[in-house]
């Protein structure tokens, strides 16, 4: 077994500090799960699937946004307390869980694809097969996006969807979308800090899509 201390972020913004034992090899996941069994600790947070397939769990783990199912405690220093944040640039709600209203009402607005074309399609198969967009909505690119302080700002992840959504439209209405990212709070409110794809834990480069949609729209001006 192995010690771990959580520095944990309340919802008055205090902050509390919680030890807790778990075996070697554990993610902190496991060591939150620990302080949530006992029954003082009163914390709020919010998980289901515990492989990155949800998202649900996403939290900046000191100072960076990570899923904690996925995040082994060995990339610490257990010496000293790790410390655990609500995502930025959303409400929260209480503890570790915050308000995801705002990122899905940007996410409709685009379109929000589910459903893709499978690239990896055998040849000599007709029909195409079909299965799940990438993002998995966990909202790490947008707590880790500084445009986000701009509150009219798409984002990362809603742009993403948008530049999806023209390459392979899937009956979108391909004016409009253009028309939504083609401002000061779409692609061109952009820093290019490259943080959203630096977090994001299934490889769908909110960066770089972004990069083509701008590339997109300067072609077709």
């Amino acid at each position: 077994m192995i010690t771990v201390t959580l520095r944990i972020r309340r919802t008055a913004g205090n902050y509390t500090l919680h030890t807790v034992s778990v075996p070697e090899g554990s993610y902190v996941i496991d060591a939150i799960e620990r302080v949530f069994a006992q029954p003082d600790s009163r914390l709020v947070w919010r998980h289901a699937c515990h492989h990155a397939s949800c998202g649900s769990c996403g939290l900046r783990i000191n100072g960076r946004e990570c899923l904690p199912c996925i995040t082994p405690l060995s990339e610490y220093d257990l010496s000293r307390p790790i410390t655990l944040e609500p995502l930025d640039h959303f409400p929260q709600i209480a503890d570790l869980v915050v308000d995801f209203s705002p990122f899905y009402e940007r996410m409709q607005a685009i379109g929000m694809p589910l459903i893709r074309e499978d690239e990896t399609r055998p040849e000599g198969v007709p029909m195409p097969l079909l299965r799940f967009e990438n993002c998995i909505e966990c909202g790490l690119c947008v707590s880790a996006c500084p445009a986000m302080r701009n509150g009219r700002f798409l984002g990362p992840a809603a742009l993403a969807a948008a530049e999806r959504l023209l390459e392979e439209p899937r009956g979108a209405d391909r004016d409009r979308v253009r028309a939504l990212v083609d401002t000061q709070d779409g692609v061109w409110g952009c820093r290019s800090s490259y943080q959203c794809t630096a977090v994001c834990p299934m490889g769908v480069d909110p960066a770089g899509s972004i990069i083509r949609l701008r590339a997109r729209l300067l072609q077709q001006a």
